[in-house]
């Protein structure tokens, strides 16, 4: 009897040896759980977020980032994780995206593997150095006075064939795939290629049957975009310029003035703008300008590319403000253009 008793007594020790195991290993197991696979991230919301980490960051900028932000529930949970699997050691800049409900483990995959998400970059509508460094600065890592520098680096140019005026020529407004931790230097190595791809054989060919450059295409591109919004009118209007480039007469192209002055908010062109010595001086300089005036639009370069031949030298704005041209073949009939226009801008008021 004795001997049985002390058996029972055995297996009931045991019996509660291995509850009290299995209930640490419940909790060690649970709590394990939790800093791994339980959702930590963005708990209360149902938006994704984004978590930018700049070039040169370290672990304690990561926390930093996400602690400010408040995308963590529990902090120190990643923080244990990530130091498990040696990420403490390996951050990589980027943008990554946060998904509601996402766990520690799949972040720190995402974050340690760098895979971070492309943005969407575009430009248009850009007229000057200063304005198009200030765009891409919103879209990439790389800030404005860092882009601004590189488009003025002669050094840096040098390399892909173009000077300070020239290097805005290689910008062909699209919307490109890009990560956002892009240096100014390399945003600018990316565009070059896209410039190559752009100016194919076709493309080619056609500047070369007009005896222009690329370049020179799009710099009297960038005139013909200033002159009209209405592309049913660009290649008219290279028509008209390329005329005039090849007779050698002056452009006399009023947006190279505003250009020149840097004042955009120009409407009417007078005697003394056109008396600004700068190489953007249509009216006192011969040939194209020496760089583009802008940024412009596809269609105003292959408008130059496919230019309409006419006989036409000159042309003035319409006088009821349609955005359409009145085009002439001799100065004359210009000048009775030109005073319908000027009547009507009087009539508007509008002196400057």
């Amino acid at each position: 009897m004795k001997a049985s008793k002390k058996k029972k007594n055995v297996i009931r020790i045991f019996l509660i040896f291995i509850l009290i195991a299995f209930c640490f290993i419940g909790i060690f197991g649970w709590d394990y759980y939790q800093k791994i696979y339980a959702p930590n991230f963005l708990k209360q919301n149902n938006k994704s977020a984004f978590l930018f980490i700049p070039t040169g960051s370290t672990f304690e900028d990561v926390i930093r980032i996400i602690d400010s932000n408040k995308f963590a529930e529990n902090l120190n949970s990643f923080k244990w994780l990530a130091e498990k699997k040696l990420y403490t050691q390996s951050v990589k800049p980027g943008k990554y995206q946060i998904i509601p409900g996402m766990n520690n483990n799949q972040l720190i995959n995402i974050l340690r593997s760098g895979q971070q998400v492309n943005i969407k970059l575009t430009f248009n509508s850009i007229r000057t150095k200063q304005q198009f460094a200030k765009r891409i600065s919103e879209q990439v890592e790389a800030n404005e006075l860092s882009i601004l520098n590189a488009l003025n680096s002669d050094s840096l140019l040098a390399k892909y064939g173009c000077d300070t005026n020239t290097i805005m020529a290689i910008f062909i407004p699209n919307t490109y795939n890009f990560y956002w931790n892009t240096s100014a230097a390399s945003f600018i190595d990316r565009m070059f290629r896209e410039y190559q791809t752009f100016w194919n054989d076709d493309r080619k060919e056609k500047a070369s049957l007009i005896g222009l450059t690329p370049e020179q295409v799009i710099s009297l591109a960038s005139i013909v975009e200033q002159e009209t919004s209405m592309n049913k009118e660009k290649s008219t209007i290279a028509g008209v310029y390329i005329n005039r480039l090849q007779k050698k007469i002056l452009l006399q192209a009023d947006p190279t003035l505003i250009f020149a002055w840097n004042d955009f908010s120009i409407r009417r062109v007078l005697n003394y703008h056109k008396l600004i010595d700068s190489p953007f001086n249509t009216y006192k300089y011969p040939g194209l300008p020496p760089g583009p005036i802008c940024i412009p639009s596809v269609s105003s370069t292959d408008a130059v590319l496919n230019y309409k031949k006419h006989s036409y030298l000159y042309f003035c704005a319409k006088e009821d403000f349609s955005g359409y041209h009145n085009f002439a073949k001799d100065l004359t009939g210009h000048m009775q253009n030109a005073r319908r226009y000027q009547a009507a801008l009087n009539n508007k008021n509008i002196k400057k």
